[in-house]
């Protein structure tokens, strides 16, 4: 990526500062960061990873913790004369929403098969310098009665996370690895002063102007043409986000790990289909996996066992960034090697960052892959579809995104709405509190929601990042420490990014393309023999006589994956199943069927067994083992 040397490609000033303005700083010149990109080592990186371009691009970042604007509001009628002495516009560092991060090394682990990338990030070695707060701006802070409150002591917020991240930097002894940490740093420094500025400016979206989409925003997938020329699969490429540990289930390692059907885990039954696409049409569909630093090691541990396959299988990881205590607005950790419970990954909307920078991007482009499907990788629904590629290829649309009908089990679930002309992807985080019940419940506005499987054009995507920057809307997600304190998270959504694509849009597609495992719940439907296995790929048991799947519903005793495995023997025949619902200390035996409409509630204090081969047929069974026909 080359940097912009026309003004015609600069943003404009208030674009470039728009999340700095209101904290009340003043930006200090830059120093270049120096850095060496690592030799790439993969096929897949020998192919199209360019020295000379990675070494131009570090050469041309500036450090974000040097870029600490001060008391922007007080600098005086010379502030646009003053701002273009110290900084220069055509800095790759206003372009994103994250601090762009330099490319990630790649080892080689099967020449024949697949590569590997671990993250190694080179900053500048100078940052370290300036991240000291200067005497004479307390000074004027304190003399300025014109600033108000709120913006004051947002400057302050930035001036003392700056500095708490200048000592979590300190602290790293290794010189490659302190680069390494910075650089991260300064990417959660930038997305914590556009929250800053967010925060000060306290606008929320205009409920009166969120709109259903219109008819041209969502496409029906029963209306898409039938594809035509398999060989458009050797144009595609497909990233699993894999950064999740399925800590909601018990599971303290990588959740794609989690056998999930016929003794194979999401990431086997992933590999399956992939090569199974790539043997029978005779095409080339490489897998990528952005890893967090939760999952990356226990990743590069399982897809060993792959080296063998007829696919090939590359890594990155994504982004780790201190929680922030709510109150005092600064960071968790007091090392930069503190626990992992005072890290986070900042959401799949780092997506994009750690594409462009990891080189991954553009190695694929250079391979001539123009488009990349992405997923979640414990949603077993979300397997290559010929047909919406097609329709990409043929509406020439650079973004599109999977929704389907909402059910009360998606309230919570992001959807597409028309804002102002614009389609847009809302969270349910954006909502203002007094409407969030419409958007859980009013399904005549909110009809479906965002399945989180993106159809992306990357010569769009490169476009975008190299020229015209992509800003996502910042997710404040509140959590709880062990310590009883509240924290946030700082996160983005991946599907935020359909704004910034020509003709992005929805594809309003069946259930069967959104099956994630969430809970036990999820597990034992999958698990059950409503699904059967073909080449990796779950499909819909004939002997079921309606579409619809049956409603689950296990309580706290099964929530658990190391409870939930204990309790049923073996998993219950549910063919002829419409709903179930199971509560209290409950045990399953072997070969046990389940039809129609079956409760089981076990009082405090007492335990079901429910025998071998037991038959229950709309039943309900209490603690007391009555069993009473429904």
């Amino acid at each position: 990526m080359q940097a912009r040397s026309s003004s015609n490609n600069r943003r404009s000033y208030n674009d470039l500062y728009r999340p700095l303005k209101l904290l009340g700083l003043q930006p200090r010149s830059c120093v270049p960061c120096s850095s060496s990109p690592p030799t790439p080592s993969s096929p897949l990186a020998q192919k199209s990873f360019s020295r000379e371009s990675n070494e131009r691009r570090a050469s041309q970042r500036k450090s974000l913790c040097e870029l600490i604007p001060e008391e922007l509001n007080i600098l005086g009628s010379d502030l646009s004369a003053s701002l273009h002495k110290h900084l220069d516009l055509s800095s790759e560092l206003y372009k994103r929403h994250h601090k762009p991060r330099s490319p990630i090394a790649r080892a080689q682990t099967a020449p024949c098969y697949f590569s590997i990338t671990t993250p190694i990030h080179i900053p500048s070695s100078k940052t370290m310098a300036t991240l000291t707060p200067r005497d004479n701006l307390n000074a004027r802070v304190r003399g300025s009665s014109h600033i108000d409150f709120k913006t004051a002591t947002t400057g302050v917020a930035a001036k003392s996370m700056r500095n708490e991240i200048s000592h979590l930097v300190s602290t790293v002894e290794d010189q490659t690895a302190k680069k390494a940490f910075d650089t991260e740093m300064q990417s959660f420094f930038y997305l914590f002063t556009r929250y800053l500025s967010e925060r000060a400016k306290s606008v929320d979206l205009d409920w009166d102007r969120i709109k259903s989409p219109a008819d041209d925003q969502i496409v029906a997938y029963d209306s898409l043409p039938q594809p035509h020329d398999h060989s458009n699969l050797n144009k595609l490429a497909v990233l699993k986000v894999n950064g999740g540990l399925g800590t909601s289930m018990g599971m303290t390692g990588a959740k794609s790990a989690l056998e999930v059907k016929d003794d194979m885990t999401f990431l086997d039954l992933t590999v399956r289909q992939i090569e199974h696409l790539n043997t029978s049409n005779r095409v080339d569909v490489p897998l990528i996996l952005m890893t967090s630093f939760n999952t990356h090691e226990d990743t590069l541990r399982i897809i060993k066992k792959y080296a063998n396959q007829q696919l090939r299988i590359t890594t990155f990881n994504q982004s780790r960034y201190p929680r922030i205590f709510k109150e005092s607005l600064l960071p968790c950790p007091q090392r930069a090697d503190d626990d992992k419970k005072h890290w986070y990954p900042p959401g799949h909307g780092d997506l994009y960052n750690a594409l462009l920078y990891s080189g991954v991007m553009d190695q694929l482009i250079a391979e001539g892959k123009e488009y990349l499907f992405v997923s979640n990788s414990d949603n077993l629904g979300a397997v290559v579809d010929e047909t919406i590629l097609q329709h990409m290829i043929d509406s020439q649309a650079e973004f599109l995104m999977e929704v389907t009908d909402k059910t009360k089990a998606d309230i919570k679930g992001g959807t597409l709405i028309d804002y102002e002309g614009s389609v847009r992807l809302l969270e349910i985080a954006q909502v203002p509190s007094e409407h969030v019940e419409d958007f859980k419940y009013l399904v005549r506005k909110f009809k479906i929601f965002n399945t989180n499987n993106l159809w992306i054009n990357l010569p769009a995507l490169k476009r975008i990042m190299d020229i015209e920057g992509m800003e996502l809307e910042i997710i404040i997600n509140p959590k709880t420490n062990e310590d009883g304190q509240s924290v946030i998270q700082l996160e983005t959504a991946a599907g935020a990014a359909i704004k910034h694509f020509k003709n992005g849009h929805g594809i309003n597609v069946p259930r069967s393309r959104f099956l994630p495992v969430k809970s036990c719940s999820d597990l034992l439907l999958i698990k059950s023999d409503i699904y059967s296995l073909q080449h990796g790929q779950l499909v819909l048991n004939e002997s079921r006589m309606f579409e619809t799947t049956p409603v689950i519903k296990l309580g706290d005793h099964f929530k658990k994956i190391q409870q939930f495995q204990k309790r049923f023997k073996k998993i219950p025949k549910i063919i002829e199943l419409d709903h179930l619902t199971v509560t209290g200390d409950v045990y399953f035996g072997r070969n046990v069927t389940l039809r129609g409409t079956v409760i089981v509630v076990a009082n405090e204090g007492q335990r079901i067994d429910i025998p071998d081969g037991c038959i229950l047929e709309n039943r309900l069974l209490s603690g007391n083992l009555n069993m009473i026909e429904l």
